[in-house]
């Protein structure tokens, strides 16, 4: 028998066996040539990388310079004269859009963008415009009258500057767009104080517009009328535009044009009022109605000339509520409208001294109307503390600015309300007073004099005192429980109607959408954003209003 070899050499010689057939199955070349290229296959991936990490930096870098330059092109903001002229051809658009849609509402925001051109639109443009809109024969007196350049362009800034280009509209362009062109030539020689120019252009204006009969030229009518009257008021030539101005009110109340209405009825009230026409103008007041659907700022206008009316009609409480409920009409910005916010709050404070009340001190610390008001705060002192020498003081300080301010009439009756407030601090000091030592303290000239002022401050119940004569002096009388009398009745009935009047005043404004026209497939969610849409175009009434002037 044969000796079997040890365990350990026979385990290595069947794996040695295993290993020869395991790679025998393999192919011979395969396994040199793996090994060989290794090396050069991970030098190739090294290279592609760092090619793909190269191209890769260098788009980020061309990206980068494209958004800088991006960036760049947004950043530039247009010139200020490209962007007037398309606005003006953003306001064509909309003419000719209102006119297509038969919408007369929509003309409102065009008169109130010539309040943005009249600071903006360049000589050059504003000829343009008039060469490509207007074709009345009037074309040549309005290119005569149109603005020049302050100083010749050079070669270089006209180089620089954009071409006039509007938009393309079908021709022959309607009357609106020449209408708005003009107000915008007249809305400029107004504001640059010729007066003759201003008035030959809008008596032109208005006696082409007189040709029309048509809804959409209404409010720009309106606009034309206001500037013609302000024209004839600058070169104190007033009352000549006055049988115009009735026959133009006569023909929109014919034509059931509201914002004509109130136009010419606040320029025939202003009318009256500067030539001290009072009776007449309360007589057209009494004989006419402000229409329902009226502007804000014309409505605001009206209030403020009814409240003149009536204070000098001695209606003070009337006169007041009027001239209040104008100045909550206008608008709230700080800076706009502040000749009309400064008249109607000098004739207020006055109204006010003449009701027996004194005004709050904060009406005379706003900020843009301190200066102008302080003279009636002096005034407003003197009445506040009934110093009779120091009222005639300050009236004839300020004479000269009261009667252009045509307030020194109803200044003169405070004499009264001075000696009255006067006598009610003696009233309440004093339960008896010689009428020397009144006399004296009130700046009267003798007895005889406060013994009369004495008697008809009792009768009008400003105190509750009797007169000794025998012994020339005045007795007070104990003064009784206000809350027992009727005044408080009186207060709170007051501030009811006034919120009465508020609640209908806002319940007439309010607009109710027609059930019978809504479009087809629209329902209230659309409609609602379609509405507002709408009154966005359309707009309310203007802060920057030049009706408020």
């Amino acid at each position: 028998a044969q000796v079997a070899p040890p365990f350990g050499s026979r385990a290595c010689a069947v794996y040695a066996a295993s290993c020869r057939v395991r790679f025998s199955r393999l192919p011979s070349a395969r396994i040199p040539e793996q090994i060989a290229t290794m090396p050069e296959e991970g030098e190739k991936k090294d290279v592609e990388m760092k090619d793909a990490e190269k191209e890769t930096d260098e788009k980020d870098a061309k990206d980068a310079k494209d958004g800088e330059g991006k960036e760049s092109k947004k950043e530039q903001p247009k010139d200020p004269r490209t962007l007037m002229i398309e606005s003006i051809g953003t306001a064509l658009k909309t003419i000719n859009a209102s006119l297509a849609a038969g919408d007369s509402r929509v003309m409102g925001r065009v008169a109130r963008s010539i309040n943005g051109f009249r600071r903006t639109v360049t000589p050059d443009v504003l000829r343009a415009l008039l060469e490509e809109t207007v074709s009345s024969s009037n074309k040549a007196l309005y290119l005569s009258h149109a603005p020049v350049a302050d100083a010749p362009m050079t070669d270089e800034e006209k180089a620089q500057q954009t071409e006039v280009k509007f938009p393309s509209l079908p021709k022959p362009h309607p009357p609106e767009m020449e209408a708005f062109a003009v107000l915008v030539l007249l809305v400029q020689l107004t504001d640059k104080k010729e007066k003759d120019k201003a008035m030959e252009v809008g008596s032109k204006l208005v006696l082409w517009l007189k040709t029309f009969n048509r809804r959409t030229l209404d409010i720009l009518s309106s606009r034309a009328y206001f500037y013609l009257a302000l024209a004839y008021e600058r070169l104190g030539k007033l009352s000549d535009l006055r049988p115009e101005l009735l026959a133009a009110y006569r023909t929109a109340c014919l034509r059931h044009d509201a914002m004509g209405q109130a136009t010419l009825l606040n320029l025939l009230l202003r009318n009256y009022l500067a030539y001290n026409l009072y009776e007449q103008a309360l007589k057209l007041v009494e004989k006419t109605s402000f229409p329902e659907s009226r502007p804000n700022a014309q409505y605001a206008r009206y209030l403020l000339y009814i409240g003149q009316i009536k204070a000098v009609q001695l209606e003070y409480s009337d006169s007041h509520s009027k001239l209040m409920q104008a100045l909550r009409k206008a608008p709230p910005a700080p800076n706009v409208a502040l000749g009309f916010k400064l008249s109607a709050t000098k004739l207020a404070v006055i109204v006010e001294l003449l009701m027996g009340g004194i005004p709050d001190r904060a009406t005379f610390m706003q900020k843009e109307l301190k200066e102008q008001l302080r003279p009636y705060y002096a005034l407003t002192q003197a009445v506040r503390t009934g110093d009779l020498n120091a009222f005639k003081e300050q009236t004839q300080r300020h004479e000269a600015l009261f009667k252009k301010d045509k307030t020194l009439t109803l200044i003169n009756r405070l004499r009264y309300n001075v000696i009255k407030t006067g006598l009610r601090d003696i009233n309440l000091s004093y339960s008896r007073i010689s009428l020397q030592d009144v006399c004296t303290k009130l700046g009267l000239e003798t007895a005889q004099d406060a013994a009369g002022v004495i008697a008809k401050a009792v009768v009008d119940g400003v105190i509750d005192a009797t007169i000794d004569y025998d012994q020339q002096a005045l007795k007070s009388t104990q003064k009784f429980d206000l809350y027992s009398s009727c005044e408080p009745q009186k207060a709170f009935h007051k501030r009811i109607a006034f919120c009465l009047q508020m609640h209908n005043d806002a319940v007439k404004s309010m607009a109710y959408p027609d059930e019978n026209k809504t479009k087809d497939g629209e329902d209230a969610e659309e409609r609602r954003e379609r509405e507002k849409r709408d009154m966005a175009d359309i707009g309310a009434d203007d802060d920057d209003d030049d009706m408020l002037l």
